[in-house]
This record gives C-alpha cells, sequence and structure tokens, in this order.
C-alpha cells in the first residue's frame, strides 16, 4: 500500500475535502477546503474523483517520503517544490519514486497550498468527510512528524495533463459583497465598502477578523442567534467585522451587515494576516 510519511511540518497541514455539508441540524458545519477551487484543480489534474482528500498546507514548510511510485502536484498558493535535491513549478504532475521527497517552500503569494495525490489521502471519514474542522474538532488531527497516510483509489480518469501555470494572488483584492439581513443595525452599512480592510493576525479557518476603521452599532439591544454561512461578515460590539471561513460556527449572535458572494470566497482563504482587502456592492 503506497503512504506518504510525514518528515516535517511548517504552518499548520490539514487533510480536506469537499466537506460534510447538510448537518447543520445537529451543530456540525460543512468545512472542507478554505479554498475550493484550488483544491479542486489538484483532483482534476490527476484525474481524481471529486471529493477526493487532499492536504491543506499553510505557508508551506510540509516534507514527505513516499513509500512508492505516486502521482501529486501541488495547487493554490505558489510555493518552491524540492523533489530531492530538484526544484519542481506548482501546478506540475509530478511522478514521485519510492524514498524521493518533497518539500513545499514558504508561499510567494497566497497562503494555502493544496497537495494533492492520485487516488486521494485515504483516511477514515465522519459524517461523509475525511476534511479535518478545526472549530469542531472533527475529522483527522493536523500532520505531525511520523505520520502515515496512506493512498486511496478515487480514480476517475487518465492523466491528461502535465501542468497548469501557476497560481497568483493579488496584494489587494476587490470581494463583492451584498447586503446582509441586519444592515440596519450598525449606523452605517455602506461603511463596509468606504475603505481598505486589513486582515488581522488572529485570523484562521474560521474567520478573518478585519481591523479598520471600526463599524459604529446601532443600540437594540442583543439579537437572538441565526443561522450562519460561509462569507458572512458579522460585526461584534467592538466594531471590527469578522468574515466567515470554511470552519465557521452553524449560528451566530452579531449582526450580518455584508455577506461575499460564494464565488469570491475562495479569496478569503489565500489572505495573510496584514493584507488589504475591498468590499464592493455587488
Amino acid at each position: 500500500m503506497a503512504e506518504l510519511v510525514v518528515l516535517a511540518v511548517g504552518g499548520p497541514a490539514l487533510v480536506q475535502d469537499a466537506g460534510r455539508p447538510g448537518h447543520g441540524a445537529i451543530g456540525v458545519g460543512s468545512s472542507g477546503a478554505a479554498d475550493r477551487a484550488a483544491y479542486a484543480l489538484g483532483n482534476r489534474l490527476l484525474g481524481n474523483r471529486d471529493g477526493a482528500a487532499a492536504l491543506e498546507v499553510t505557508l508551506g514548510g510540509l516534507e514527505l517520503e513516499v513509500t512508492s511510485v505516486v502521482w501529486a502536484c501541488v495547487t493554490g498558493a505558489p510555493v518552491s517544490l524540492h523533489l530531492d535535491d530538484r526544484v519542481e513549478p506548482t501546478g506540475a504532475v509530478l511522478a514521485l519514486r519510492p524514498g524521493q521527497r518533497l518539500r513545499l517552500g514558504t508561499p510567494v503569494s497566497g497562503l494555502r497550498s493544496y497537495l494533492a495525490v492520485r487516488g486521494g489521502v485515504d483516511v477514515p471519514s465522519l459524517l461523509g468527510s475525511r476534511s479535518r474542522d478545526t472549530l469542531a474538532g472533527l475529522g483527522p488531527a493536523p500532520l505531525a512528524v511520523g505520520d502515515r497516510l496512506q493512498i486511496g483509489d478515487a480514480v476517475r480518469g487518465d492523466l491528461l495533463v502535465d501542468a497548469v501555470a501557476p497560481q497568483q494572488y493579488g496584494d489587494q483584492p476587490v470581494l463583492r459583497v451584498v447586503r446582509g439581513p441586519r444592515d440596519d443595525w450598525v449606523a452605517d452599512a455602506d461603511h463596509l465598502v468606504a475603505q481598505t480592510w486589513r486582515v488581522g493576525g488572529a485570523s484562521d479557518r474560521v474567520g478573518l477578523r478585519l481591523e479598520g476603521a471600526p463599524f459604529t452599532c446601532a443600540d437594540r439591544g442583543q439579537l437572538p442567534s441565526e443561522g450562519a454561512m460561509r462569507g458572512a461578515i458579522q460585526v461584534p460590539p467592538n466594531g471590527e467585522p469578522v468574515v466567515f471561513g470554511a470552519d465557521h460556527p452553524v449560528t451566530g449572535g452579531y449582526p450580518v451587515v455584508g455577506v461575499v458572494v460564494d464565488a469570491d470566497t475562495d479569496l478569503l482563504a489565500q489572505l495573510r494576516p496584514g493584507d488589504g482587502l475591498l468590499f464592493r456592492w455587488a
């Protein structure tokens, strides 16, 4: 059985797939890859079935050794790839031979890279998914040195493409938003699109904490908890918004002043602390 042996870990490295939607009624969020487009691209390049599990690597640093011939590729945040002593590009389909080591450097742009292998990462599933939910603590634990990951058989077709161009991420993306259901709970909802926000250092897969001139919250009492979704922009009492990410809670009690258009939420996953971003009404 082909395996990936973990030799080194830099930033958080998690097993992720397409998530476990449909369990909100029992308090379980969807989770899944933070950058769904980059994750799905890796599976397509390798001829995997949709939903095959891959590794989500934050800020590089992961090093693996393979025990058998493995086809692999890295998508998302572009990193320097070292296959033993040879440098390979992000976006290329690579053949790893027994005993070879693959190391991911630090991304030149973006935050999260996706290491996919042909057949997918085969770890136990929970509620139909192999994803790690960092808020709920569900799914496989973050990778640690010495872990051995088996490779599955989630293959759909042949390898048809050798490589794609590495993805690049701008320094200050403009994200489309629609007005939220509680935009009247702040003094001026247009404040959301009137300035450049910065990603705070406490941001993670649960949400991005934004820094900037805060909202002025209206004095309307306590809002009952309501359902939450990826891309929802909540405003807590301090006026500094939080944009929900892949591991967001299923409910929230702060007013939602806007919601990032779903097609733009993958960009949130590639923003680093200190990065700027703008919103515009869709």
